[in-house]
């Protein structure tokens, strides 16, 4: 892995993502603050930045994005609307410990939790890529994996705990055992981790076109906080 295609930079009150092009969410630009620069010079001067890194242009567009025509200038310039995405929240009450047993939990990346995550998601590429990112990853942390009474791995996720925040990221199903509510014991056993580490909110990202995962995280009492989405350079 090249470090040069890694890292973040800030732009003028953006914020741009490098990491080697996995996923859109982490090699993308986040216009949060105040611009000064001539909108369309700025746009030109990112996107060289990231074609010099043979990475796909991207944006990622919230409701407080700056300036706030942002979004339909891209449009203009021919940037694909993708990926509109749903963050939600849910407060947590005291949790009882769940009874679900078969939970395995790891503080820090381990190679048995990361060997699963890409086998139940199919990764063969990026996988060092995506190795440091969560290494690097510095608040405290939950690496669940979920099994049966035989060791087979049926599901995991990762919790981290930000403040009175837990965030939880790469929830996922083997897929011989989906809509079975193995999802959601994952889910339950992460809340009371983040509720025994002083965690008062749980949140996530679901994209709206994800219909089963946003029904589990409606059952759990998630609710939508805003949405979010890309733009693409064509």
């Amino acid at each position: 892995m090249n470090e040069r295609f890694t890292g973040t930079a800030i732009y003028d009150g953006w914020i741009l993502k490098f990491a080697a092009g996995y996923t859109k969410r982490a090699n993308s630009i986040n216009p949060i603050y105040f611009s000064h620069e001539n909108l369309q010079s700025k746009i030109e001067n990112s996107e060289h930045m990231y074609l010099e890194r043979n990475i796909k242009v991207v944006y990622k567009i919230t409701p407080q994005a700056s300036p706030s025509n942002l979004d339909s200038v891209l449009a203009k310039f021919g940037y694909s609307l993708e990926g509109t995405t749903s963050v939600q929240v849910l407060t947590l009450l005291e949790t009882e410990a769940p009874s679900e047993s078969n939970v395995i939990i790891y503080n820090q990346l381990h190679e048995n939790w990361f060997r699963n995550f890409c086998l139940l998601n199919h990764i063969s590429d990026h996988e060092t890529i995506f190795k440091k990112m969560l290494e690097n990853i510095i608040p405290d942390r939950c690496f669940m994996l979920l099994t049966d009474d035989s060791g087979t791995v049926l599901a995991c996720g990762l919790g981290v705990l930000e403040g009175e925040y837990l965030g939880l990221f790469n929830i996922v199903t083997q897929e011989n055992f989906r809509n079975q509510g193995y999802g959601a014991k994952l889910i339950k056993n992460l809340l009371h981790w983040g509720n025994e580490n002083g965690a008062k909110n749980a949140y996530l990202q679901v994209i709206l076109s994800n219909a089963p995962a946003l029904n589990l995280y409606a059952k759990l009492g998630f609710e939508e906080k805003y949405k979010y989405w890309y733009r693409i350079k064509n």
